[in-house]
């Protein structure tokens, strides 16, 4: 008898607001509408976080190193994030998905599950899809034209996939019992936790489409990927995800940290230090099948004041070497505000936003960054021991222009009044001056050390889209 794929009806939503830090770049900067704009690292050893459609049309990808995307994509604009322009329009979005449902789980900034069989609502599929349709409406308008793409489906797994079907701006409803149909002709990768190694592991048995997976038994998975990853790929092939909607997820996070009873100055060696404790961390990670997005590390000095960095990824990572090097740049990035020689006796690693399934090794095909270009930054003090906070991968500005004439940065000019920076260097600092709301704006370039040019900070009272 056939196992049942899920609840009866689809009332699992999931939402995804598509390319969501270029969408917001384009929203809030009129001239780059319709143009291609990539958000990540600007310099040749960043990484790529998000590109717009328009940059995706020339194959430019998430977790592309900047260097190829440059070369792909030459005329794009090329912008360091702004997670305050990010977790604003996130805000808005998760309050209206909480208006509509109090079971609101959300993933990342641009993403949540929705379980919509709460309260007295009608569970046909037709009205259902009536509500889905008019949440993306409501997104829309609430955030000065924000796109999201949505699936309906009976479990957590098929909304997710359904999600992706018709992007940008989709909806995509996959009725109860039509779910293993659905999944049958697609690659045995939209499967997830089926990375480039357990495909290929999953070739060599001639598994290609979900269908060849549906046909192997569980003993022949548990042979080729292991016995928990077995189970739920036989699982999952069949469309099996009891899993529950979780309002309150918890707080999960695994990481490693030592004090020494000698303080260390030599910057070498705490960057071996890190080295050595995301090992630690991806064997523990590995331990519990975890993988997660933001990695942070935590330096207390010799007067016992602690500090921690963290970067906020586009994809979970498992492994040593992504997260190695984005601890090493993290601490690259402290020794630059912060003196260190003074002595560090407390050195950790860890990492946080912890996902169900491991996920692919983020930076598999990036070069190992050089001391002098980090490829991520954007990560803020914490004032309490453990404190994580959250940024988007980006390299630090060059050593010419002030560490706020990032490209892509928001400012504010006596006479010309707001704008973003295109550029910067050679102490001067190109920008355009123009909102959300004004239009395209012309372009000065200025002095850095303009006095009436200064950064432009978003009101932390703000609950709507400024222009």
């Amino acid at each position: 008898m056939p196992v049942p794929p899920g609840r009866p009806h689809a009332s699992v939503l999931h939402l995804d607001l598509d390319a969501f830090f270029a969408a917001v770049e384009q929203r809030d900067k009129p001239s780059l509408r319709g143009r291609p704009v990539v958000v990540g690292g600007v310099g040749n050893r960043g990484v790529v976080a998000t590109a717009s459609y328009e940059a995706r049309v020339f194959g430019v990808r998430s977790a592309m190193s900047t260097r190829e995307a440059r070369a792909r994509c030459p005329h794009a604009a090329y912008l360091r994030g702004r997670f305050d322009a990010y977790r604003e329009a996130s805000g808005i979005v998760m309050g209206i998905l909480r208006e509509v449902s109090p079971l609101v789980e959300p993933l990342s900034l641009d993403e949540a599950f929705v379980d919509l069989a709460v309260g007295e609502r009608d569970l046909a599929t037709d009205a259902l899809a009536e509500v889905a349709e008019a949440l993306r409406v409501r997104v829309a308008d609430a955030t000065g034209g924000l796109t999201a793409s949505v699936g309906l489906a009976s479990s957590k797994f098929v909304a997710k996939v359904a999600s992706d079907l018709d992007k940008p701006d989709g909806l995509v409803v996959v009725p109860p019992g039509t779910e293993r149909e659905l999944l049958r002709p697609m690659a045995v990768t939209v499967i997830p936790g089926v990375g480039p190694a357990t495909a290929e592991r999953l070739r060599r048995a001639g598994v290609r489409t979900v269908a060849d997976l549906e046909g192997l038994s569980v003993d022949e998975l548990v042979r080729q990927v292991g016995r928990a990853h077995g189970r739920t790929l036989f699982d999952l092939a069949r469309a099996v995800d009891p899993r529950p909607v979780v309002a309150e997820r918890e707080a999960k996070s695994v990481s490693v940290e030592s004090t020494y009873e000698t303080d260390h100055t030599d910057l070498d060696v705490m960057s071996d230090i890190l080295t050595r404790q995301a090992s630690g961390v991806a064997r523990r990670l590995a331990d519990v099948g975890l993988s997660g997005r933001t990695v942070t590390i935590k330096v207390r000095l010799a007067d016992f004041t602690t500090l921690n960095r963290s970067a906020t990824l586009p994809a979970p990572v498992d492994t040593p070497g992504p997260i190695a090097r984005v601890a090493r740049t993290l601490l690259l990035d402290l020794a630059r505000e912060v003196d260190l020689r003074g002595g560090v006796r407390l050195l950790g690693v860890g990492v946080a936003g912890l996902a169900d399934w491991v996920q692919d090794d983020l930076f598999s095909t990036v070069d190992e960054p050089a001391p002098d270009e980090p490829t991520t930054a954007e990560a803020e003090t914490a004032e309490t021991p453990g404190d994580v906070d959250t940024g988007t991968p980006s390299p630090v500005p060059e050593p010419t222009a002030p560490p706020e004439w990032v490209p892509g940065a928001d400012v504010e000019h006596d006479v010309h009044g707001r704008g973003w920076v295109w550029g910067a260097g050679r102490g001067l600092v190109t920008v355009r001056f123009e909102t959300a709301t004004s239009g395209p704006g012309p372009v000065r370039s200025l002095a850095a050390d303009d006095p009436a040019l200064r950064p432009w900070r978003r009101p932390s009272s703000t609950t709507g889209v400024d222009g």
